[in-house]
């Protein structure tokens, strides 16, 4: 770390850095789950681009969603879960290594369409961590995380992958199958993402269902799998629902036919089947006797979109954002007999916290000296304690010749966006963020832009763009300017640094 130990100590804790070296996040609090030597199993569900307010769980009055629901209603929900980037691919990356995105160049989308670049295995993801503990790992659904074969999740502590390896897809077989083949006839090779077939562990599939349905199927056949092998199993289904195009089921759609606008419509839609597949996984898990002793955890990897359907009310703003409405997002937890029924945890847990979390309740040992930027929220859940109290929550995304940046630490946000003077809202009692706080109480203020400085000083340069252009302007301004995100108004600062 280059910023100083009294910084480090008292104001980020172990969020910064979890050596593994150390007892730390995968060795504590375990003593509620060693009543029984068996390891749970443990499902992970992400959606894409799903807003605030978009599931039954978390306020939804037009979309239906009564298997989440279900989960919710015996399980823990979450007000303040937090993913570490606004959009898609760094909040991912984020996951599955637990690390800030920030801190492995990795803060930017994947090219797009055949890239030769991705999130290298030199940091370990989680599925080789929970693999390396007697784990069946497997993903399903959207990856976005490489797509050269290096960066396969097959490389990455994944048995199984069934899915795509770019960044979204279309939805319909017949209609992505034809447009690929019609392609491919005209001797095209660098043809787009959204319509190339799917994959089973490297190999072409054909696929014929819509694609949450299948993608919903293979997380069925591959509960099947790991049962008759009698092993814990690690699943990652990553819905690419309802992310764009906005494509839905007539049978799905007929069921938000009192939706009057069609992008909403569509989108509920798209919910609706990302719902029927979780309830139909758990009704296998019911079959196979594995439920009682599955974690199942739900979420998704940002905001939703504004203008394609999505709904983050009472949040400010959407996908892309460091307001509230950009990275906070619905969660639930659901493990009978462990997380108890009906609760709302008020606290801010990070997805961050996933990684240490799950290794720890999977006895699983991290890798040697590897980092964490979360911790083993495990204890706190169970306790009803804050995890994160008196840390900082962090969120950077980079646009084109400025930084949009905001940092939480407790009730307090600081945020500066859309190029704007830094604010500060309290944002326990005011999650729509409306009321500029920064007046009254500048030092807080500074005392948080500067401690994110400080948090920042070892990010590394990108090591892609999503586009050849993105990365000509990054250069050309001379990208990152942190003298200019963390300037705070007058010039006065709690520590004069110049900015790189």
């Amino acid at each position: 770390m280059t910023f100083n130990k009294k910084l480090s100590t008292l104001l980020w804790g172990t969020l910064i850095a979890v050596s593994v070296g150390n007892a730390s996040a995968a060795d504590a609090g375990q003593s509620k789950v060693d009543e029984s030597n068996e390891k749970p199993n443990i499902l992970f569900v992400l959606a894409d681009d799903l807003g605030y307010n978009d599931v039954g769980f978390n306020g939804s009055s037009d979309i239906k969603t009564p298997n989440l629901d279900g989960l919710a209603k015996n399980g823990m929900t979450f007000d303040a879960a937090y993913v570490a980037h606004p959009f898609c691919g760094p909040s991912r990356a984020a996951i599955m290594t637990g690390r800030y995105p920030h801190k492995i160049g990795a803060q930017f989308n994947l090219p797009e369409d055949n890239s030769n670049v991705g999130v290298s295995a030199d940091e370990p993801f989680i599925a080789q961590t929970m693999k390396n503990a007697g784990y069946f790992t497997g993903a399903m659904g959207k990856w976005h995380l490489g797509e050269a074969p290096q960066f396969h999740p097959n490389k990455h502590g994944f048995d199984e992958f069934y899915g795509f390896l770019g960044g979204g897809h279309n939805y319909f077989p017949e209609q992505f199958e034809a447009a690929y083949n019609k392609r491919v006839a005209q001797g095209m090779t660098n043809i787009n993402m959204y319509l190339t077939p799917l994959e089973h562990n490297g190999k072409e599939v054909r696929e014929t269902e819509y694609i949450t349905d299948g993608l919903s199927r293979e997380a069925v056949k591959f509960v099947d799998k790991a049962a008759a092998k009698k092993q814990p199993f690690f699943l990652y289904l990553a819905y690419n629902a309802p992310h764009v195009p906005l494509q839905a089921k007539e049978e799905d759609m007929a069921v938000f036919s009192q939706i009057k606008d069609e992008k909403r419509r569509t989108y509920a839609a798209m919910v609706y089947a990302v719902d029927r597949g979780v309830g139909r996984i758990v009704e296998q898990l019911k079959a196979n006797g594995q439920l009682d002793n599955t974690l199942i955890v739900f979420m998704s990897d940002n905001g939703g979109k504004l203008g394609k359907g999505a709904n983050n009310y009472p949040l400010k703003e959407g996908k892309g954002s460091v307001q509230e409405g950009g990275f906070r997002t619905p969660m639930l937890m659901h493990w009978p007999k462990h997380t108890k029924a009906g609760t709302r945890f008020a606290h801010p847990v990070l997805a961050l916290d996933l990684y240490p979390t799950f290794a720890a309740l999977g006895k699983a040992s991290l890798p040697e000296g590897k980092m964490l930027d979360g911790k083993n929220i495990w204890p706190a859940l169970q306790a009803n304690e804050a995890p994160h109290k008196d840390e900082f929550i962090y969120v950077l995304r980079h646009r084109n010749g400025y930084s949009d940046a905001a940092a939480r630490r407790n009730q307090f946000k600081a945020v500066k966006n859309h190029n704007d003077d830094w604010k500060l809202y309290n944002i326990a009692q005011d999650i729509s963020e409306d009321n500029d706080i920064s007046a009254q109480h500048p030092d807080i203020l500074r005392d948080m832009v500067s401690s994110m400085e400080s948090w920042s000083w070892n990010n590394q340069q990108p090591k892609w763009f999503h586009q050849s252009a993105e990365g000509a302007q990054w250069r050309l301004k001379a990208m990152p300017r942190f003298d200019q995100t963390f300037h705070v108004g007058d010039n006065t600062r709690n520590n004069s640094k110049k900015g790189h």
